[in-house]
């Protein structure tokens, strides 16, 4: 039997590498792997060109028919800064954390150590959903990308049309380049929180084991432990882009109520795809977060619930006289089921001496102390101390609600006579 389950783990294992050298190398592709002097340069020379270069070429040279009546030129340069801001973070701050810890500590694969081998299917299927998420994303944005630039090249082309197609290639490419960079910086984050949901997921199966109390309370405290280096490596990066992604709405709301001309899919047509774009990656982003701060405070009830029921099991069988009572029925469901030998059993127990229900107080008294202890550390995701839950997400929606309000209220007019 051995002689089988070894072959399956080795294989597991080499699956689990090839995926982690896969991204390695998807990232570094991007730019993202910056371990040396020269990486660093090449890196970020090719952002400046792809990324910055390339379309402010496009944008100075692209003399075409049509561009004055459409006043394309108005918007684009606001739209150029935006996209390549938000890509400038992505790239600077994951580049740091790869640089700095590399893709295995990066996102924590290796917490468990020899116990991992329970985990490594589910983190190859998490970074299968991390291409998955990042693909549909990036597919249904540059669809929308492509269809703007194909209206545009119909109706405002270069007085040759090779100029026109060279440009209209160009376009995709800076953008394709900039928003990938940017979704696969949030897609990473959100992969981060997804490795970790599952150690959060499985510290119920953590309290069925045969251990101590003192074993599970330091379980919770590495899980914690983790959590606040996860908050402490991306909060910068959350708020900067954040920040920069609520500041580029806000530009594109006064640029498109304020401007006294039509608003069409011709001049206009960018800004729908990178607020598409922008908000795709915050809502990861923000979601990630919600959901690790939500797993962390779950915690409580699930220890709150194994208390309960081990101190029910052992009543209900009549087992107060054992030491660890709470490692001797372990709790996998809300309920439990006897054979009518079980519940007969418990007629020919022997009544507890003074001694065993000493113990069993005990025991109780310990249980009781863990929950209060994981009751009283919930934690969650945390940029400087505000935890990122579904409350500060509700929070931050209505006053970006009344912000934007505010601006329509002064950009927007209705004259009554």
């Amino acid at each position: 039997m051995a002689s089988t389950e070894l072959p399956l783990v080795q294989s597991s294992d080499s699956e689990l590498d090839r995926s982690l050298t896969t991204l390695e190398s998807f990232l570094r592709l991007l730019g993202f792997s910056q371990n040396t002097f020269l990486r660093a340069t090449l890196s970020w020379l090719a952002f400046f060109l792809l990324a910055v270069a390339l379309p402010l070429f496009s944008i100075e040279f692209s003399r075409c028919a049509g561009c004055e009546k459409f006043e394309i030129k108005t918007f684009e340069l606001e739209i150029l800064v935006s996209r390549a801001v938000v890509a400038a973070v992505s790239l600077l701050c994951v580049s740091r954390n790869l640089r700095k810890y590399g893709v295995r500590k990066a996102l924590f694969v290796d917490r468990c150590h020899g116990h991992m081998a329970q985990f490594r299917k589910q983190y190859i299927q998490k970074i299968r959903v991390f291409y998955c998420l990042l693909g549909s994303w990036f597919g249904i944005c540059f669809l929308l990308k492509a269809a703007r630039e194909i209206t545009r090249l119909m109706y405002t082309h270069q007085d040759s049309w090779w100029w026109s197609v060279i440009f209209f290639f160009a376009c995709l490419l800076s953008w394709s380049y900039s928003t990938l960079v940017f979704l696969s910086g949030c897609a990473l984050f959100h992969l981060v929180g997804n490795l970790q949901v599952i150690h959060f997921e499985n510290y119920g199966k953590v309290l069925e084991k045969d251990s101590d109390v003192s074993v599970y309370i330091e379980e919770h405290m590495n899980l914690t432990y983790d959590l606040s280096k996860i908050s402490h490596r991306f909060r910068i990066f959350l708020i900067l882009e954040f920040f920069i992604v609520t500041a580029s709405q806000f530009v594109t709301l006064l640029q498109t109520t304020e401007n006294q001309s039509i608003i069409n899919l011709i001049n206009g047509g960018d800004f729908a795809v990178l607020s598409i774009v922008q908000l795709a990656g915050i809502v990861l982003c923000l979601g990630a977060a919600a959901k690790i701060s939500h797993r962390a405070q779950s915690l409580g009830s699930v220890a709150s619930r194994w208390h309960a029921l081990v101190t029910c099991n052992n009543d209900a069988l009549g087992s107060g006289i054992l030491d660890n009572s709470e490692s001797s029925h372990p709790v996998g469901s809300l309920s439990t089921n006897y054979s009518e030998s079980d519940l007969e059993s418990t007629d020919y127990m022997s009544h507890p001496t003074n001694a065993q229900l000493t113990t069993s107080t005990s025991s109780y008294n310990r249980r009781q102390a863990f929950v209060t202890y994981v009751q009283s550390n919930t934690g969650g995701f945390t940029v400087f101390g505000f935890i990122v839950d579904r409350m500060l997400i509700n929070t931050i929606f209505f006053i970006e609600l009344s912000l934007a309000f505010f601006v329509l209220g002064k950009t927007i007019t209705v004259t009554v006579r």
